[in-house]
């Protein structure tokens, strides 16, 4: 089985050590997906767009390894607070909602920058191709 990995050149991909998407076979995986962009948070403030950003970032890395947007099975997200709930949930029906991957949302205490909401993974399966 071939396994692929690829970064993005984001700041922390090189000083902690991971791939922004891997493919092993069928299967592809992003690491956690944020609204940061060219080193800055993007949207401050605004959850439903972190997640949309968020979402556009992990599918653009699928992409790379040769995924579409139907492919992706199964999303995580990670918001900082609950009452964020809504809003992201809603911001990924809006990019997801016709494919329906399976999904987790979890509260956490806290992100890398405290002006991120959230945090998205995805994960493909390709069949055969």
């Amino acid at each position: 089985m071939t396994v692929t990995r690829l970064g993005s050149g984001g700041p922390w991909e090189a000083v902690y050590g991971y791939a922004r998407v891997v493919r092993a076979g069928d299967l592809a995986w992003t690491a956690g997906c944020t609204a940061m962009v060219d080193g800055r948070v993007a949207h401050v403030g605004d959850a439903a767009a972190q997640t949309a950003q968020a979402l556009r970032i992990g599918l653009d890395a699928l992409a790379e390894v040769g995924a579409e947007p139907a492919d992706v099975v199964r999303t995580r997200m990670y918001v900082t607070d609950r009452i964020h709930a809504d809003e992201v949930g809603r911001a990924h029906n809006a990019v997801l909602g016709a494919v329906r991957p399976v999904a987790t949302m979890v509260v956490v205490a806290g992100l890398i920058d405290p002006d991120l909401l959230v945090e998205v993974e995805l994960e493909a399966w390709l069949g055969d191709r």
